[in-house]
């Protein structure tokens, strides 16, 4: 029995609004500034581009973080402490590159400070967020409850972009800073009143916890520890193919239907609408599946990660293979659309799993699980995007047709997300044949299932 007392919706609600927070401080520098530095200050694209990478690279910090994290019985002040450091960043890497016109490289190095900001605070907010929400929201809620937090922050991007989108013309800088800045007091105080208070106290501190607590190893043996466990490091292997893949088709999607169907502007800007449209159905489905089903919620997020890996395979294999026969008549809406169904399901899935898996294995381990987790995600988002559009290009030098060029990523894109797939049967199979090992090297808890559940 958890030595916390379970959340209820109203408080994972609650969490759900720092995460909306959390997405109206990261969309500001890695969208609206990014068009502002190429359209208006007509900078080469590719220095929004490291600017943005940067901040991804960054949290490869997290596990550092959430080993951090773990050295005390509460998360909100890591939380609070994030959120801080992520609003302070925000206006940095504005104000930075409002700059970059008459400093030139001294904007661009105060720029590069608020994206590393941003890094460090989106890390150790994110990171400890979903540590508390593993820790103390139950298995069966735990699938729905990641799906109503990744769905708050998506929110908290189409927020906004639709409010400060209206407040940002005409463009001035002065009036760039004004939203910036209103945009992280606000989001900083709803964070704040969202988070008071909602973490549960312990109910009571068994002795061995405290114990592993006053002697807690180095972070480079704690890394070691968790590697070490079958299903963190094979976790991790999944988290970084399956989001590799899930990552290199977004810059490359919507070239595709334009150079191969002909397809206008405002057409492929629709399709990406409609495959966002697919991605939230494919999250309500998982969410709604696993809540009905509550005494199978385990094996049912087991299925939506394999199938909705296998499934975006066949539909990305589908879009390449309906790029070689080309005309009209191929189902591209329909197949885009499945698409966005099976990215949503496996990816809001997986971030179940996530808070599933935290706690299995040695305890005081679960912000370091989590953030080698998040560490895996986050260089997947860094190089997905950049890795899909050079393969194109590359593809391209040897093969004179665009289609088959594109094709071929999408296969290799098609191979991983059957590689992350077979990861997950693999980890399954093996924990079905495991014998439970001995407390010392595992803790008080054996796996039992490798999406969660655990055996006193």
């Amino acid at each position: 029995m958890s030595k916390f007392q379970t959340l209820s919706w109203f408080a994972i609600f609650r969490l759900g609004l720092v995460q909306t927070a959390l997405g109206a401080l990261v969309f500001l520098p890695t969208n609206t500034l990014n068009r502002i530095m190429v359209v208006e200050y007509a900078l080469a694209a590719s220095i929004p581009g490291f600017l943005i990478t940067l901040h991804h690279v960054v949290q490869l910090a997290r596990p550092y973080i959430g080993y951090g994290s773990d050295g005390g019985s509460r998360r909100t002040p890591w939380i609070v402490g994030g959120m801080t450091i992520l609003a302070t960043g925000s206006v940095t890497a504005t104000f930075g590159a409002t700059l970059i016109p008459t400093l030139g490289i001294g904007g661009h190095v105060v720029a590069a400070l608020g994206y590393l900001l941003i890094g460090v605070g989106s890390g150790a907010a994110g990171t400890s967020l979903l540590v508390l929400l593993s820790k103390q929201v139950s298995d069966q809620r735990k699938p729905a409850a990641a799906s109503l937090v990744w769905f708050m922050m998506i929110m908290g991007f189409a927020v906004t972009g639709g409010v400060t989108g209206q407040l940002l013309d005409p463009f001035t800088e002065a009036r760039l800073l004004w939203v910036v800045s209103g945009t992280a007091s606000i989001a900083l105080a709803m964070s704040f009143i969202a988070i008071f208070k909602v973490e549960r106290p312990p109910q009571h501190f068994d002795t061995e916890t405290t114990s592993e607590s006053e002697e807690k190893p180095p972070f480079s043996v704690a890394i070691k520890e968790v590697w070490r466990e079958d299903h963190a490091r094979r976790f991790t292997i999944f988290v970084f193919a399956s989001m590799l893949a899930y990552s290199a088709q977004d810059l490359i999607l919507e070239p595709f239907v334009g150079l191969t169907f002909g397809w206008t502007v405002g057409e492929t800007t629709a399709l990406a609408g409609m495959q966002h449209g697919g991605m939230l159905l494919g999250m309500f489905a998982m969410a709604f599946s696993t809540y009905a089903f509550k005494s199978k919620t385990r094996h049912i997020l087991h299925l939506w990660i394999r199938g909705g890996c296998l499934l975006s395979a066949i539909c990305l294999a589908l879009l390449a293979t309906g790029g070689l026969i080309g005309g009209s008549e191929w189902p591209i809406n329909i197949n885009v659309f499945v698409l966005g169904v099976a990215n949503g399901s496996f990816a809001v899935a997986a971030i179940g799993g996530m808070m599933m898996l935290a706690s299995e294995g040695r305890s005081q381990r679960d912000g370091l699980r989590m953030g080698l987790w998040g560490a895996a995600q986050a260089i997947s988002f860094a190089l997905g995007g950049f890795l899909g559009t050079v393969a194109v290009d590359v593809a391209g030098l040897w093969l004179e047709n665009p289609a088959a060029a594109y094709g071929l990523v999408f296969f290799a894109e098609a191979a991983l997300f059957v590689w992350a797939a077979s990861l997950i049967f693999n980890l399954d199979q093996q924990v079905q044949n495991k014998e439970p090992r001995d407390e010392a090297t595992t803790g008080r808890f054996a796996l039992e299932n490798p999406l969660g559940g655990i055996n006193p």
